[in-house]
């Protein structure tokens, strides 16, 4: 009896949520045309220029930042990025331009018959465009109204150097043993420096280089306007910022959400010089056979539900960009405000580097990185597995919260599948932060381990 009355009330509130979320989205589809016209005539009087966006059409939004949208039929959409005197090719994913609803497929009909009229049949870029862009390409250091101007988000525009904010502790000279850890999506190295590295014993200290990074985009690293995010961009500066200046050469990578992709793209790319992967809450979502990968990660992790909460603010952020830059508008450009409200609130007891990491980037940057590094990529992750499995030989360990409602366990599950070596390791009553949060000493002592162990092999 107790089985089937619990039944029917998961059933109850699941068809509640299902109707409720269906509710709150069509009104956010409608609040997220309406803010595109708003944000066009603010930004027209306060920057002197309309901003394209991807409402109206990706190529405007693209090129408008000193790209050439370049398309094949049939293929990924890919641009030639123009920065300095070089060009390079990168992929963009289509869910910056393809997020299907109901409100906007019967109120904007005709624009989305214009949008995939432009989308899927551009012409290959000229010599005369990629001239033109290298001549005319500039940087914007001065952050946009909408965005944060303090000095910690833009400690880098006064610095001569093009390279992340890296934090390194261990022992600096005579290395053998590295370590990289890449934080989560809307995070900052806050996440490792105020919980592991403390926790960290002195012999790793005195034998390990531990590295921290702020990914482009987040916490105190550069926030360019007219970055698109991509994987090649986020990967190029790691290996400017860390690898290159320290003379990296064989390297353990801990990685948490987001930061998971790009620790197995690296893996993929130096599969000699890597001694162990440490994944925690990896999102890896196998898409179905005839799915479009990308479109299929994007509704699992924003799968347009008010409830888990967590979940319902990732629907926003990946759904909706102009709600997207209004919540940025209201949090991380008013972080001041909320950390001092928080330590107002709890008499200064709480550390706020949470908050700080939450708050410290610009809706460019978690924009792009969050549509064109987790779901852009999401057809690869597959194949970067598949390369761990069958041509890397270093120790693959992974670990999850039993609790995490933004990254569900089966996730892991679906990693030691493809690479069944993996050491999968679930901790019960734990969610997606205090996986690491609130269990940084055992953690720390897990990692060691994990390392000590990678020695011997």
């Amino acid at each position: 009896m107790g089985n089937v009355t619990r039944y029917i009330i998961g059933l109850c509130g699941k068809l509640v949520n299902d109707m409720l979320s269906f509710v709150v989205f069509c009104m956010l589809d409608v609040l997220d045309i309406v803010l595109c016209y708003v944000y066009m005539v603010i930004d027209f009087f306060l920057e002197g220029e309309r901003k394209p966006c991807y409402c109206s059409s990706p190529k405007d939004a693209i090129v408008n930042r000193g790209n050439i949208l370049v398309s094949e039929k049939g293929e990924a959409e890919k641009i030639v990025c123009v920065t300095s005197n070089k060009l390079q090719l990168e992929e963009i994913s289509d869910t910056l331009y393809s997020r299907p609803s109901l409100v906007v497929e019967v109120s904007k009909t005709t624009v989305k018959r214009l949008l995939v009229a432009k989308t899927t049949g551009q012409s290959p870029f000229v010599v005369e465009m990629v001239q033109e862009k290298i001549s005319g390409h500039k940087s914007h250091p001065v952050p946009r109204w909408s965005d944060c101007d303090c000095d910690t988000c833009n400690s880098w525009s006064n610095s001569c150097k093009d390279t992340l904010f890296v934090r390194m502790e261990g022992r600096k000279d005579n290395v053998s043993e590295n370590v990289l850890f890449i934080h989560g999506f809307i995070s900052s190295s806050a996440f490792w420096t105020e919980t592991l590295f403390p926790n960290f014993s002195r012999s790793i200290k005195s034998k390990y280089r531990l590295f921290a990074i702020d990914l482009l985009g987040f916490g105190k690293s550069p926030k360019p306007h007219e970055s698109l995010y991509t994987m090649k961009e986020h990967l190029d500066m790691i290996e400017r910022s860390v690898f290159e200046p320290n003379k990296v050469e064989s390297f353990h990578i801990v990685a948490h959400s987001l930061g998971c992709i790009l620790a197995l793209a690296l893996a993929v790319k130096y599969p000699k010089s890597v001694k162990s992967i440490t994944l925690l809450a990896p999102p890896y979502f196998p898409a179905p056979k005839g799915e479009e990968a990308t479109q299929y990660m994007m509704r699992k992790v924003a799968p347009r539900q008010v409830w888990p909460l967590i979940a319902f603010g990732a629907s926003m952020a990946c759904w909706y960009e102009h709600v997207s830059r209004t919540i940025c508008l209201l949090i991380c450009k008013q972080h001041r405000t909320w950390e001092f409200l928080t330590k107002l609130i709890t008499r200064n007891r709480i550390r706020t580097y949470l908050i700080e990491g939450f708050c410290c980037h610009t809706h460019n940057a978690a924009w792009h990185t969050l549509h064109n590094v987790i779901c852009g990529t999401a057809s690869k992750i597959e194949g970067y597995l598949d390369m761990v499995q069958n041509h890397l030989s270093c120790s693959v360990n992974v670990f999850h919260g039993r609790d995490d409602e933004l990254i569900p366990v089966e996730c892991s599950a679906n990693v030691k599948n493809r690479v069944p070596r993996a050491n999968v390791r679930v901790v019960e009553k734990k969610d997606h932060i205090t996986i690491v949060v609130g269990r940084q000493k055992a953690f720390a002592r897990e990692l060691e381990q994990i390392w000590k162990a990678a020695k011997t092999r």
